[in-house]
């Protein structure tokens, strides 16, 4: 039999009217094709299929009419002992179920559009073959199936009798450890079986003959049927059990070198390589206890302290596999709770030394990206590259290459020049330059060096190809770096993206050219020549740059007047309220937009107001941002600074500031480490205006 040629199967598949249904991207009517090529003898054909099913009809966990249609035709498939794959098949039931059983019970407006509840109910009134799956010779298969048990049977003892089963069974050890973490899934979603469930783990816990890695999963996924009663003694007695799995632990042993890096394919921008490098990367598990040990961290939430005790015994783990997966969980936690983090920083700095590349390149992507709480690891990184020599960025071994470039482009973020050489080796060689130019604008005190190289590649760079040589990136660089050197090479690629409607690095250049200020004033007539093309971006890009470079506000007041009446009105509201006072034209249609039901127009509006009206408009001011902020907490950076510029007017705000400062959780725009730095900046210097006002008025 060719590939393509599929047996006879899927008895009705023709009678059920795709057509009539949608997925993610449009019409159901290419289903039927995808589950026949589910079950294709040409493994490519079946890997293609099943990216398309995951992507279209299963987007995002989303569940259709046309998944719900699918069903019967998948059950076959998993059923029929002939179906290769046939463990993949069973991971995407489990997974439509998953998605279909946690929101069935949601009204949805858009009830023609999902159907959860149609999904769960045939999942739940076909729970005997999942049953038999869960029981199944092939191991995939069944450690596929074991969640299902939790999830599709509604006979509440049979389902906790059938994993007790299974657990005692002579099973491996990685599917004793999902029957632990089903039980838990059983227990939430029928409570009648949760007193047994928590005697039954908690037993299984204590008891000495059981492998450490199983006595673990139960102990903590006993945690995890009360998550609001986690005692102090939980993360101790964890340490203790990752103590018995590391002493029991063989000599760590090399793992295999990957290929050397290969050259970029044509035509696929390399940010775009890297990503879907990054994503292959980060879905690898390389040790017994990645899962459990996500959970426990997902359980202790806000007890930082608990959390990187939990770290330090990570990191200390013979496994390097359980070390990568604490650098990640390690992200994790700097990256979404506040905190002095130093020490924990600094141990993961010192996995840059780390025998195992792959561990010491995760340690080097983990700085790079919390580059703003850093610091501790400052001499470390400027040891490696160091030992490494500039050459170190250009290594064809992988994990050498990432190790060098993160840990170059964290010490270029922390404005330390010592990672000047290697940078300039990317942007000489053009190898991985891309990534250099992310960071260049990073060291203004390198601009002699820098600046050449990055005019000179923004002037060779093609205007015309959809991805045009990072000039974006380019463009942002040289305005960091603010030399003035760099306005003629700025403004004629401006001219030149203009020329080709390529608004996307127009407007980048416009950015430049703001970040200037007046001494971008030869460029004045190419920035006046876009405040009236028709693409609105590029237009408000334009005005505000019209603002910052010639500072006429009789030139810039009409145009940013009219686009307060387009969806680029934030931008328009920024430009006004620079303009001050000779701006109290736009007033009314700004008190308008306090009252629009987006908070970002509602900040964009309020700051504006202030800044053009004053003390008078306080009290409205301060009601808007306090409650946008509350509503949205990533306005905060937004907030913080107007309330910066409000000084002794922003004491009414002191709880709201207190109350920010005394949280433990990341504030600000994406709830970074950086941005979130920032904002609480902005905060400290309101607070000693704001106190003496307090004081002022009530001695």
């Amino acid at each position: 039999m060719g590939p393509g040629i599929v047996p006879r199967m899927f008895s009705g598949i023709r009678d059920v009217d795709w057509a009539s249904m949608s997925h993610a991207y449009g019409s159901a009517k290419e289903v039927p094709a995808l589950l026949e090529a589910l079950r294709s003898p040409d493994a490519e054909e079946r890997g293609a299929a099943l990216r398309d099913f995951y992507g279209k009809v299963h987007h995002q966990g989303d569940v259709y009419p046309s998944t719900t249609a699918s069903l019967p035709f998948l059950l076959e498939l998993a059923g029929d002992p002939a179906t290769p794959d046939r463990d993949r098949i069973v991971a995407l039931l489990v997974s439509i179920g998953e998605e279909a059983v946690g929101r069935c019970e949601v009204d949805y407006v858009d009830a023609d559009y999902v159907d959860y509840a149609g999904a769960a109910a045939f999942l739940r009134a076909h729970a005997e073959a999942f049953v038999d799956l869960a029981g199944d010779a092939t191991c995939r298969v069944r450690q596929a199936a074991i969640p299902s048990l939790g999830l599709f049977l509604d006979d509440a003892s049979r389902a906790f009798d059938l994993l007790q089963d299974r657990a005692a069974m002579e099973f491996c050890l990685l599917e004793r450890l999902l029957v632990t973490q089903t039980a838990v899934t059983l227990a939430r979603r029928l409570p009648v079986t949760m007193p047994a469930a928590e005697a039954w783990l908690a037993g299984l816990a204590a008891d000495p003959a059981g492998e450490p890695e199983f006595r673990l999963a139960a102990l903590i996924h006993r945690a995890g049927c009360a998550p609001d009663a986690i005692s102090d003694d939980l993360v101790p007695a964890v340490v203790g059990l990752l103590r018995e799995i590391a002493d029991a632990a063989p000599p760590e042993q090399p793992w295999p070198e990957p290929p050397p890096v290969a050259p970029p394919a044509p035509n696929v921008p390399p940010f775009v390589a890297a990503a879907f490098e990054d994503l292959d990367r980060v879905n690898r598990r390389y040790a017994v206890t990645t899962e459990l040990l996500r959970t426990l961290h997902t359980l202790l939430d806000a007890r930082v302290r608990q959390r990187t005790d939990l770290l330090v015994e990570q990191l200390a783990s013979p496994d390097p596999g359980v070390r990568l997966d604490a650098i990640r969980m390690a992200d994790d936690l700097v990256g979404a709770w506040r905190g002095d983090h130093s020490a924990l920083i600094r141990l993961v700095a010192a996995q840059l030394g780390a025998s195992n590349l792959e561990v010491a390149a995760e340690a080097a992507t983990l700085l790079e990206k919390d580059c703003a709480i850093a610091e501790s690891a400052r001499e470390t990184m400027a040891a490696l590259l160091t030992d490494h020599g500039p050459d170190g960025w250009t290594s064809p071994r992988r994990h050498v290459r990432r190790l060098h470039q993160k840990t170059g482009m964290a010490l270029a973020r922390l404005g330390d020049v010592r990672a000047l050489p290697s940078l300039l080796t990317a942007l000489d060689s053009d190898v991985d330059a891309w990534l250099a130019v992310q960071v260049a604008g990073a060291l203004p005190q390198a601009a002699d060096q820098l600046v050449p190289r990055l005019r000179d590649r923004l002037s060779r760079a093609d205007l015309s190809a959809q991805w045009p040589s990072n000039a974006g990136g380019i463009l942002s660089a040289l305005a960091k770096l603010g030399d003035p050197s760099a306005l003629p090479t700025i403004t004629e690629t401006l001219a030149a993206a203009a020329e080709r409607q390529n608004w996307d690095v127009v407007k980048a250049a416009l950015t430049a050219l703001r970040a200037f200020g007046p001494a971008a004033a030869p460029a004045l007539a190419a920035i006046r020549s876009l405040v009236a093309v028709d693409d609105t971006w590029t237009r408000s890009e334009a005005v505000g740059t019209l603002w910052a470079v010639g500072g006429d506000r009789d030139e810039v007041l009409p145009l940013a007047l009219a686009l307060l009446d387009t969806f680029a009105l934030r931008e328009a509201a920024e430009v006004l309220g620079q303009i001050g006072s000779p701006a109290a034209t736009a007033l009314p249609r700004l008190r308008e937009l306090l009252t629009d039901r987006y908070e970002w127009n509602r900040v964009y509006a309020a700051a504006a107001i202030w800044d053009i009206a004053g003390e008078l408009e306080a009290p409205v001011v301060l009601n808007t941002l306090l409650q946008a902020w509350q509503r949205n907490p990533a306005t905060g950076n937004r907030v913080a600074a107007c309330l910066k510029r409000m000084g002794s007017a922003a004491a009414p705000a002191l709880p709201h500031i207190r109350a920010e400062f005394a949280r433990a959780e990341r504030g600000g725009r994406f709830g970074s480490a950086a941005n979130d730095q920032e904002m609480l900046r902005h905060l400290a210097e309101v607070l000693p205006r704001a106190d003496a006002e307090l004081t002022q008025r009530d001695p």
